[in-house]
């Protein structure tokens, strides 16, 4: 009975994460993973909209991991969820997590966020520039927690990059996920038109 359960632990799959802070690729990112062959765990309750045409790929049960649910991880084993920074930490240790970690120019973030806000009728309460150091201090205290995980490994995406020349990142994607992924399927993804903010600043 030992061994059957000991075989039973080794056939456990990664979660695959797609993280970062809003705005910063995570959907695309998501898109990319689902072309791939990797099944997204999403619930499609967030649909699309002009802020995000292809989707926003969300499973609206992530946003309870404060409150302490997580039952649904076992479900998401083998498959890619998308989990806003924020939330890593809120991850339990006895699941192992491969992370794609977006990074984005944060002038395009700050500009993209602003610009949903706009879109619903809202405004931000924080200037700028009192945003950028917040998110940058966040990124450095997720960054040091990803780093202490035993159970944890990331990989770090340039957004930007992507957009311009995918294929480097898209290999290194591969690697970091066992090498299994149809690299093709996912550079018809990229989308370069959908760059909005980009054409803003």
């Amino acid at each position: 009975m030992a061994g059957f359960f000991k075989r039973l632990k080794k056939t456990k799959q990664p979660i695959i994460v797609v993280s970062g802070l809003p705005r910063s690729g995570t959907s695309m990112m998501m898109r990319m993973l689902e072309a791939a062959g990797i099944q997204p765990l999403t619930d499609h309750i967030r649909t699309a909209d002009s802020d995000n045409l292809k989707g926003y790929y969300e499973f609206e049960r992530v946003k309870k991991l404060k409150e302490g649910d997580v039952a649904w991880l076992s479900d998401a084993q083998g498959k890619a969820v998308k989990i806003i920074a924020a939330l890593l930490i809120e991850l339990p240790s006895n699941y192992e997590y491969h992370v794609l970690f977006m990074r984005r120019k944060m002038e395009e973030i700050l500009a993209s966020q602003n610009k949903m806000l706009e879109n619903r009728g809202e405004s931000s309460t924080v200037e700028d520039d009192k945003m950028a150091e917040l998110f940058r201090k966040h990124l450095e205290q997720v960054e040091k927690w990803m780093t202490e995980q035993s159970n944890l490994r990331y990989i770090d995406i340039d957004y930007n990059k992507m957009l311009e020349n995918p294929k480097p990142q898209l290999e290194e994607i591969n690697k970091f996920l066992g090498s299994n992924l149809n690299i093709e399927k996912m550079m018809e993804i990229v989308d370069p038109s959908l760059y909005h903010q980009r054409k803003q600043l």
